[in-house]
């Protein structure tokens, strides 16, 4: 405090000697410090007689120094660094009383489901096998390029992405796979980050897993009963396996936990694509060897108690389709429309897309994403199951009932998803707003054969060098050619992928199929690349078993999209772009280039829910045992402010995994509840009347 003091005495005595110049010294040293300020006077003449008078003791006593108050004409580094401090201070002081003092009487933050189980009497009983979806689990690596020196067990991707920023085309590298085998590159070694730390945080601050772990400890749950079956996300399914043994390890660690709690049997709780992997891992585990894991045919039944999806993308996700078309969604579509130049410059010469792009198409498992049953579910070009919704989102987030009306049933909430003109969703992509809505005799076809034509006439441009993505290998003319005009519906669009992307679905496609199986006793289903596929397999013989879809609605989700070509002709860019400039009416389902329906902002409704609403709901040819299943959807609540947080009633893709209503359902259901006494279905949306309207044999 003395130090300040003299500090604010010296800054205030001459405001021309500046901060820099001024050194902390303690009273004990006052007559030093009168000496400096006797030898700045007679050496610089600055200091004003008016300003301040000695007094000298004749006894030699202590000189003292008065001073006279004067107003500081400049604005000096003192005040600024006051100013500054005291701006931070009583900002963080405000939020602190804002956070501790208001949340009780204004936000109402609602208890923790594991608190209020843990006062009910609930305890751990099943033991619990969390599995997380594509990108939110964490990658570290093992072996690396001289250019990833220093960066052994450090992790690329999860965490806080430092490497993107110190060095960008090495981490690029270091996550990209072998083109050919979708396999590690030659000296390059990346895996899965093992443990419930795997993918409890995605960033710092950005919870994934991390609330419902939380929840679970406060019923008793700890890494004896609780598991995270992390994998490599970038990898086909069966390659985890081939490569790294994760289903023979996820095997063993079930059957431990089954056998050391007492043999009760394991809640498994997948996210996302980690859905479709699981629905592989409970085919591979009854299937013999080499292609399966050698368990009995009744290992599901005797092991599990039930799967609760969360976010499940079952039959696939239009997202998928534009990460591999053009490495682009809504949001990135956002950006370029709000600042082109940022993404499309040939100035900066950034082409982070393409960039994006030439990784994300070595990852096998994007494919694994894309929409599967073709045109029976997806829709045609002149039908889709979601004929009748109306996107005024807005209305539906706060017209409906409250969350407190925890069973209210379909029928009981007012159908606000009703328009005069129907968008037709069927076609996936259109090249052009006129080829989104005009009848389909008025277009041209889109002939497989017409693709084959065309490959066989690409021609690459080698005057651009190294080939970057299958675009650069690709001719002008016929990068013209399949867009003029035309709209592809899930049938076709394979046609398109394969042309534009041959590599990658020539690789991916030996290790997932998208069809609808004719005949499920036919012995070609025993290929492990149908396993993914709900439509293209059965579901094991486990009768007591159930399955949950758990997932988020009344939030615009991608379904269809509008493209036009690149204006950018220059070497190793992307052809291909969505149309932002395309917009729908008031309360149009058309926003930026892309048609929106009802969803979890990732997932449509009509992938999350149709296999628990129709495809599996009783004894059908895709589930013979008559598995029990139930529908939970969660209306999406945005936070009411800042001090809420993300997940707390959120129906978002990730932030869910913060819902207190779905945290509570999963702990309860772990805690040997079934789906009776939860309650049984809970829909909002319109899935019972989309799954009706889908003519599929069961």
């Amino acid at each position: 405090m003395a130090s300040f003091l003299r500090f604010r005495k010296l800054c205030y005595v001459e405001p021309a000697v500046k901060c820099s110049s001024v050194r902390f010294e303690s009273f004990d040293q006052s007559p030093k410090i009168d000496q400096k300020l006797d030898k700045i006077k007679e050496e610089n003449n600055v200091i004003s007689a008016n300003n301040f008078a000695l007094e000298i003791n004749n006894n030699n006593s202590k000189r003292k120094l008065p001073i006279k108050k004067q107003q500081s004409k400049e604005w000096g580094c003192f005040h600024s660094c006051c100013w500054i401090i005291g701006l931070l201070c009583t900002t963080w002081w405000l939020l602190l009383f804002l956070y501790h003092c208001l949340q009780v009487t204004l936000v109402q933050v609602p208890e923790l489901p594991g608190a209020k189980l843990q006062r009910e009497g609930v305890t751990a009983l099943h033991p619990v096998v969390l599995v997380p979806g594509v990108v939110t689990g964490g990658l570290e690596l093992w072996e690396g390029r001289p250019c990833a020196d220093g960066l052994f067990r450090k992790r690329l991707w999860g965490g806080s992405f430092t490497e993107i920023f110190k060095r960008p085309l090495c981490w690029l590298e270091h996550l990209s796979m072998h083109n050919k085998t979708g396999l590690d590159p030659p000296g390059i070694r990346v895996r899965a980050v093992t443990g419930l730390v795997a993918a409890d945080y995605f960033a710092p601050g950005y919870f994934v897993w991390a609330v419902l772990i939380k929840n679970l400890a406060k019923i008793g749950y700890e890494e004896k009963n609780l598991h995270m079956a992390a994998y490599d996300w970038r990898l086909s399914f069966q390659n985890t396996e081939i490569r790294d043994h994760a289903f023979s390890r996820l095997k063993s660690k079930i059957e431990l936990m089954y056998k050391t709690n007492g043999c009760k049997k394991v809640v498994v709780v997948p996210h996302s694509m980690g859905v479709i992997y699981f629905l592989h891992f409970l085919k591979w585990v009854e299937t013999p060897p080499p292609m399966g894991g050698s368990g009995d045919p009744g290992w599901c039944a005797k092991h599990i108690k039930a799967i609760m999806n969360i976010g499940p993308a079952f039959l696939g996700v239009p997202k998928a389709v534009s990460s591999i078309f053009s490495a682009e969604g809504k949001d990135i579509a956002y950006i370029r429309a709000m600042a082109p130049g940022l993404l499309n410059s040939d100035i900066l010469g950034l082409q982070t897309l393409e960039h994006i792009l030439r990784m994300s198409r070595t990852w096998d498992s994007l494919v694994s994403l894309l929409p599967k049953g073709g045109e029976t579910i997806w829709g045609s070009m002149d039908w889709s199951p979601e004929e009748g919704h109306a996107c005024d989102f807005s209305k539906k987030r706060h017209s409906q009932p409250s969350l407190s009306d925890d069973n209210v049933n379909n029928s009981d909430v007012k159908r606000i998803f009703r328009m005069k003109d129907p968008v037709k969703y069927g076609r996936i992509i259109s090249f052009g707003k006129s080829a989104s809505v005009l009848p389909s005799s008025q277009l041209p076809t889109v002939d497989s054969k017409e693709f084959l034509r065309t490959s066989a006439s690409r021609n690459r441009n080698f005057s651009c060098g190294e080939s970057w993505t299958e675009y650069d290998e690709m001719s002008r003319e016929s990068i013209k050619k399949i867009a003029a005009d035309k709209a592809y519906t899930t049938t076709t669009l394979f046609d398109l992928l394969r042309f534009v992307a041959p590599k990658m679905m020539q690789r991916a496609e030996a290790h997932f199929s998208h069809g609808i199986a004719d005949n499920l006793d036919d012995p070609k289903y025993s290929h492990f690349k149908y396993w993914s596929n709900p439509l293209e397999m059965k579901l094991p013989n486990a009768p007591d078993m159930e399955i949950y879809c758990a997932y988020g609605v009344g939030i615009p989700t991608e379904r269809s999209y509008i493209y036009k070509l690149s204006p950018s002709s220059r070497c190793k860019s992307i052809p291909y772009q969505i149309d932002s400039s395309a917009h729908g009416g008031h309360n149009s389902c058309l926003k930026g280039g892309v048609y929106f329906s009802d969803g979890d902002e990732s997932v449509p409704v009509l992938s999350a829910g149709f296999m628990c609403a129709k495809g599996w709901r009783g004894r059908t040819r895709f589930n013979p045992s008559g598995i029990a299943t139930y529908i939970r959807e969660y209306r999406h609540k945005p936070p009411a402010s800042l001090l809420e947080g993300r997940g707390f009633k959120s129906g978002a893709h990730v932030d869910i995994m913060g819902n207190v209503a779905m945290i509570e359902d999963i702990l309860r259901v772990a805690a040997g509840a079934t789906g009776k006494e939860i309650g049984g279905d809970r829909i909002y949306s319109d899935i019972l009347r989309m799954a009706e309207r889908i003519n599929l044999q069961l």
